[in-house]
């Protein structure tokens, strides 16, 4: 069958999130569901796949809970499943930063259609910040980006640290799917920036509506999942993941001389001890 992959998030008070675990997740295996959501406090976030039916089935359930009736979602598609089970984890935050001040349910960037995006970061006095962790930012970004080259989103705030607000009035953000750079929106203003922007749906919906002669996206953009990344039109893209590190390589990093499939790549090479190719190349084996 083909899969239809839905990703959504939605910042709202969520105080029952213990209750709603297990039956929500009871709910999503009935359906066959595959993915991951996590429930905190502070809302939800989450990518599933299924059928069509499954995929309608569940995001009607939610939107039943009043506090989620407005929720909303993206859409995407594969032809093999991207996930290979069904998990909902509890956690203190939907997207990690450890800054309780950075609170989207009480201030919160400007939300920006792709539609408006280009214009918005073709202005040079806006400085346009991507968000996601480097190895995210190294396959594909917006022309002008800057990238705070963090390993993980709880960097970010040590980067907007040595930024000056009275040096950079204007702020455009934007991650993967927009959860990432509503909080840091919201971070911006409260260390006070006065004009903070971001991409609404992130670059999935950007990708998705505008036209590639028009896109002033470069290269590919990654995803949380096995198709790894994806292009224009959400179309998959080239990539594939190192087994041993996680970082995306293209055919290029294949052929690079580090590079040992499904064991090591050009990014990890140098990290790993004889015995821990050893042991990599026996799982690995037992894998095909």
């Amino acid at each position: 069958m083909s899969w239809v992959i839905a990703a959504f998030y939605k910042f709202v008070s969520l105080l029952d999130c213990g209750e709603l675990q297990p039956v929500l997740l009871e709910y999503c295996q009935a359906q066959d569901i595959k993915g991951t959501i996590l429930l905190a406090e502070e809302g939800i976030n989450g990518t599933i796949a299924g059928s069509r039916q499954a995929i309608d089935v569940v995001l009607a359930w939610l939107k039943s809970d009043p506090r989620l009736a407005d929720l909303n979602h993206q859409e995407s598609g594969a032809e093999a499943p991207p996930f290979e089970r069904m998990k909902v984890k509890l956690k203190r935050e939907i997207v990690t930063l450890g800054k309780p001040e950075a609170n989207p349910g009480v201030q919160v960037g400007t939300y920006v259609t792709p539609a408006d995006w280009n214009a918005l970061i073709a202005d040079p006095e806006v400085m346009v910040i991507d968000t996601r962790n480097d190895y995210e930012v190294s396959i594909g970004t917006f022309q002008r980006a800057t990238n705070p080259q963090t390993t993980s989103f709880r960097e970010f705030p040590d980067y907007v640290q040595q930024l000056d607000p009275t040096q950079h009035p204007k702020v455009a953000m934007f991650c993967t799917g927009g959860i990432r750079c509503e909080k840091a929106s919201a971070y911006l203003l409260s260390q006070g920036f006065q004009q903070v922007y971001h991409l609404q749906g992130g670059i999935l919906n950007y990708l998705e509506e505008v036209p590639k002669d028009e896109s002033l996206w470069q290269g590919e953009c990654f995803v949380f999942d096995d198709r790894v990344s994806i292009t224009h039109g959400l179309e998959l893209g080239t990539y594939e993941m190192c087994r041993s590190c996680g970082h995306p390589i293209s055919e290029a990093d294949k052929a690079a001389l580090d590079n040992e499939d499904g064991i090591c790549c050009l990014h990890c090479a140098d990290e790993l001890t004889p015995e821990n190719r050893d042991s990599h190349r026996e799982s690995y084996g037992k894998l095909r």
